[in-house]
């Protein structure tokens, strides 16, 4: 789907963000920035699920000061993924005596709701913005609900307050969120920097309180812009509440870069929020990043959990494959592979799939007919129909894809 707005690109690193380029996925480190060893294993970790910018918390002298020596392990390694500095309250300061943070990093985000007070507070903005300059850096002006800039919101309910047609307290909010990305920008280009070097977001914690804002934002400039329901909250949750939000924004064309901030469970894996933001875009067919496996729910039909193992075993070995065949197989992210668990919908299914299997249902002849681009081409019987399917998969993917 072609973008509405944003038309701006914005180069972080050798990833292209706005423009004709599609939704990038980005994610967050929850390690202490100063750990070396835990963070540059975590950002592998989140690269490697596919993450294509990784942001890192710089909210001190010991996080700053290991952002290089983080940049340089990671490129030792072959991981070059951009690295993106949250900074917050002190930024100005940490840019300044950490220069080797300043050039590691790829994207500084900035929260003008926090970047200073009075006068400071623009003199305190000014001196990132001219390090992004000499560096030649991104910045992503990032406003949040939860740390608004108190004298925007102070001059702008003034204002609203004696209008002839109030607004109401969540329009306002809205308002303001927009008024302190679009003013922050201003300011930035001001100082120096490009428009092509300014990405905006205005993150909120409600689903039609974002959709709002964004559509909002996006009427009114054409900066790229990143999304992400900010305090999504823990899994179903979380993630039900991110793909209603973003789903609605990127249908609309709305939306550059996407992040869901999942709260991780006790001891889960934080790569889960790549995983769930690539399958938002590869739902809405923006972006293909793994081949999917098309399965049937289950019934009365199915009482076997035999299809159920077999679909979780197949995309467990997609999954597997894929880092191997992103490599040698040009296209293979886009092929769909279909487990179906009955005759009801089982053979239609497969023959709409790359590659389809037909499980029996409760009562049928203990048989699985496998379809390859639509056509049955052999019916798999006994114990080893999982490791047979499998090498079947392979084998088209090696003759399809090569």
């Amino acid at each position: 789907m072609a973008k509405k707005y944003s038309t701006i690109p914005v180069v972080v690193g050798h990833v292209t963000v706005g423009g004709d380029a599609p939704p990038v996925v980005q994610s967050m480190t929850n390690t202490d920035t100063a750990d070396i060893a835990a963070t540059v294993a975590q950002a592998i970790e989140l690269a490697a699920a596919g993450s294509e910018l990784v942001r890192l918390t710089v909210n001190n002298e010991a996080s700053a000061d290991a952002v290089g020596e983080i940049r340089r392990q990671l490129d030792a390694r072959g991981v070059h993924v951009p690295l993106v500095g949250d900074f917050h309250f002190n930024g100005h300061r940490l840019l300044e005596k950490y220069p080797d943070c300043a050039r590691s990093l790829a994207k500084y985000r900035i929260n003008p709701g926090n970047v200073g007070s009075g006068e400071k507070r623009d003199e305190q903005f000014n001196a990132m913005i001219e390090k992004a300059i000499k560096y030649g850096k991104a910045v992503r002006i990032g406003v949040n609900w939860g740390s608004m800039d108190k004298q925007l919101v102070a001059r702008m309910m003034d204002e609203n307050a004696t209008s002839a047609n109030p607004l109401d307290a969540d329009e306002m909010i809205r308002e303001i969120m927009v008024a302190s990305a679009l003013e922050s920008a201003t300011r930035a280009e001001a100082v120096g920097l490009g428009a092509n070097r300014i990405i905006l977001s205005c993150k909120m914690s409600g689903v039609q309180d974002l959709i709002a804002v964004y559509e909002m934002l996006a009427e009114r400039c054409n900066y790229a812009l990143h999304l992400g329901l900010t305090e999504a909250g823990m899994g179903s949750k979380g993630i039900v509440a991110s793909t209603a939000a973003l789903s609605v924004l990127l249908q609309q064309g709305i939306g550059d870069t996407i992040r869901i901030s999942l709260t991780p469970e006790p001891g889960g894996n934080r790569s889960t929020e790549v995983k769930v933001a690539q399958q938002i875009l590869q739902a809405l067919e923006l972006r293909s990043f793994t081949p999917q496996v098309i399965a049937c729910p289950g019934c009365g039909r199915t009482t076997s959990a035999y299809f159920q193992q077999l679909a979780q075993d197949i995309q467990d070995y997609l999954d597997t494959s894929m880092p191997r065949w992103r490599q040698e197989y040009s296209g293979v992210e886009e092929m769909k592979v279909a487990v179906m668990g009955c005759v009801v919908n089982g053979p239609g299914e497969s023959k709409h799939a790359n590659i389809g299997i037909s499980l029996p249902g409760t009562g049928e002849q203990p048989a699985a007919p496998v379809y390859v681009d639509g056509m049955k081409t052999i019916t798999l019987k006994g114990e080893g129909i999982a490791a047979e399917f499998q090498q079947i998969v392979e084998n088209y993917v090696r003759d399809r894809y090569a």
